[in-house]
C-alpha cells in the first residue's frame, strides 16, 4: 500500500484511511476536508454519491459541487491518495506513455481513476486526531510563503490550533542532540528574552528581544536585536541591532548588524521578496547582493 500526501500540515491517523481503502476495494482513495462550498474554489473538489464515491473531480471551480443531503458544504482534495503499490505502478506506466499528459495527479491521474476506475473520498473528520485543547480539525496548505509563515506563526498562540505538547500522538521527526537554548544578558534595552515565542535547542539569544516567533536550531541572535513575528530557520545569525518583523529568514542566513526589514514595505520589496499579504522573504543570495 502507498500513501501519497502533499505539502500540509495535519494530524491523521493513516490506519484508518487504509481500513476503508481496502473495505470499498478502490482504485484510488482521496483524503477529503469538509470545507465551506465557496471557500473550496481554490481546491481540488470531489463530487460524490450519497456512499462517497467519487463522481466528478473539477479543479478549483467556480460553482464548487456539494456534497448530498448539505448543500453548504463541499468536499476539497487534501492532496493525500491511497493506493495499492501494483495499481500506482501500473497507472505511472500508463499516464508515461500518454501524449499531452502534464504528469501531474490532481490533473492527470486522479480524473483517469474517477473516469474508468474506482475513486472513494475519506473524510478527514473520520481520521483526524485531535488533543484535548483541538477544539477543531486541523489542516493547513504550507505550499505558499504566506501560508508557512502563517501556520509556524500559529503555533506562538497561548492555546494553537495544533497542538505539539499532546503525548498521546507525538510527532517523530528529526531530532539532533543539542545543547539547550541559552538566554543572556539582563541590563535595560540589552535584555535575552522571548515571549509567546518557541527557541529550538542550540540557540544563544545574547541581548535580543524575541517576540510571537519561532527560532530553529543553532540561530544567535546578538545584542539590541529584536525579532517579531519572525521565523527563523536553522543555523542563522541575527546581528546586532537588527530589527527583523514579519519574516520568514532561509537557513544559514547572516543578517548584518543593523538591518531593517518588514517596516517599511517600498525598501523590502525592492531588496528581498515581499508577498502582498506583507510577509518577507530573506535568503542567504538576497544578502550577498545587499552587501556586495
Amino acid at each position: 500500500m502507498v500513501i501519497l500526501a502533499g505539502d500540509h500540515i495535519y494530524k491523521m491517523d493513516y490506519e484508518l484511511i487504509l481500513q476503508q481503502h481496502c473495505e470499498t476495494g478502490a482504485d484510488v482513495t482521496i483524503a477529503c476536508l469538509e470545507v465551506p462550498r465557496m471557500e473550496a474554489v481554490g481546491f481540488g473538489v470531489m463530487a460524490v454519491d450519497e456512499h462517497d464515491n467519487v463522481t466528478a473531480f473539477v479543479e478549483k471551480p467556480a460553482d464548487p459541487p456539494a456534497i448530498p443531503g448539505n448543500p453548504d458544504i463541499a468536499l476539497a482534495s487534501m492532496g493525500i491518495y491511497v493506493f495499492t503499490t501494483k495499481l500506482l505502478f501500473e497507472e505511472l506506466r500508463r499516464d508515461a506513455a500518454t501524449p499531452g499528459s502534464s504528469r501531474d495527479f490532481g490533473k492527470d491521474i486522479i480524473p483517469y481513476l474517477v473516469k474508468n476506475g474506482k475513486a472513494v473520498a475519506h473524510r478527514f473528520s473520520d481520521s483526524c486526531v485531535r488533543s484535548g485543547l483541538e477544539v477543531e480539525a486541523y489542516w493547513r496548505d504550507v505550499g505558499t510563503v504566506d501560508a508557512y509563515w502563517e501556520a509556524n506563526i500559529d503555533l506562538t498562540d497561548v492555546v494553537p490550533k495544533l497542538d505539539l505538547y499532546d503525548r498521546s500522538w507525538p510527532l517523530w521527526t528529526y531530532s539532533e542532540v543539542t545543547p539547550p537554548a541559552k538566554f543572556v544578558h539582563a541590563d535595560d534595552g540589552r535584555r535575552g528574552e522571548a515571549v509567546s515565542s518557541l527557541v529550538s535547542g542550540d540557540c544563544i539569544i545574547s541581548g535580543s528581544s524575541i517576540h510571537r516567533s519561532l527560532i530553529f536550531t543553532g540561530t544567535r541572535a546578538h545584542s539590541y536585536s529584536m525579532l517579531d513575528q519572525a521565523v527563523i530557520l536553522p543555523h542563522c545569525v541575527i546581528g546586532r541591532g537588527a530589527r527583523l518583523s514579519k519574516v520568514v529568514v532561509d537557513r544559514g542566513v547572516e543578517i548584518p548588524d543593523g538591518l531593517i526589514v518588514g517596516e517599511d514595505a517600498e525598501s523590502d520589496a525592492q531588496r528581498f521578496r515581499r508577498t502582498d499579504n506583507g510577509v518577507v522573504l530573506v535568503t542567504k543570495s538576497m544578502i550577498d547582493r545587499l552587501i556586495a
